[in-house]
């Protein structure tokens, strides 16, 4: 009995070695196993995908030749700040240090003309935004070198250039900033807007009228750290479709205390004379 249990385990280990045996014959390429996706016929180099073309403002698609590509993200809470694109350009954002709590306003040439003598450029502080004009010499002007200017120095007159760019506190903030700087756009300007925070506590019944009077339909229902995002124009004629506006509501809310944030990006047609 013992000897025909040591055979059978000698016959054991035999099948196991021929076994082995087999295995490393068949399967073995040059000190390499065969993978199971080798084995199943699946190639071993994964499919190139050609890459994908990049659009202004990183927006989904391009924009008409007679189309301005526009961005706007609104604030985040009271966390993250707003951001406006407006032609694959960043005007308002965090990292450009010219974003404040309440309302951030854009405003850039929406119509062709020839550039004028004069250049615009706005300074922006923690408290308010100030606009400065100044002529320009026969030799070219010092405005683009001037400490408050530097980055935002803009020529008049050319199509889609950024003329001013305002942020207004309109928590605790002096609301006739923003009623001067609304009354004061001129015909053929285009306007951005992105809320961060709370953009409505200072908000009265005189500022909501110059805003809807630019195309907005939510203005008038603009509430407490409500969030909303807006294009217009002065002079546009009826609505803007370019608006979304999110309630501030404790069932809803994504934040606590906040609504979610709103990206908003599309086309605007350029204004024709």
């Amino acid at each position: 009995m013992r000897m025909t249990g040591v055979i059978r385990l000698l016959v054991l280990l035999a099948t196991l070695l021929g076994s082995w045996f087999i295995v490393q014959t068949y399967f073995e390429r040059s000190g390499r196993a065969i993978s199971l996706r080798s084995w199943l016929g699946a190639t071993s180099e994964p499919m190139s995908t050609p890459p994908q073309p990049r659009h202004k403002c990183a927006n989904k698609r391009d924009c008409p030749a007679d189309h301005f590509a526009f961005r706007i993200i609104s604030g985040a809470a009271n966390v993250v700040g707003p951001s406006i694109c407006f032609e694959d350009r960043i005007l308002m954002s965090t990292v450009k240090n010219n974003i404040g709590r309440g309302l951030n306003i854009a405003l850039v040439n929406g119509e062709l003309g020839p550039g004028g003598p004069k250049a615009l450029c706005t300074a922006n502080f923690r408290t308010a935004s100030t606009t400065v004009h100044v002529g320009l010499g026969p030799r070219g002007a010092s405005l683009e070198t001037h400490p408050d200017c530097v980055g935002n120095f803009q020529p008049a007159g050319k199509s889609g250039q950024l003329l001013k760019v305002g942020s207004f506190d309109m928590y605790s903030g002096d609301v006739t900033q923003l009623e001067t700087f609304l009354q004061e756009i001129k015909d053929g300007t285009i306007m951005l807007v992105a809320t961060y925070d709370d953009a409505a506590t200072k908000m009265n019944n005189k500022v909501r009228a110059l805003f809807s009077a630019l195309g907005s339909r939510y203005a008038n229902q603009l509430g407490f750290r409500d969030n909303w995002v807006f294009l217009g124009a002065k002079g546009l004629k009826g609505k803007s479709p370019f608006e979304e506006h999110i309630k501030n509501d404790q069932k809803t809310n994504k934040y606590e205390g906040w609504p979610e944030l709103l990206e908003m990006e599309g086309c605007a047609p350029r204004k024709q004379d």
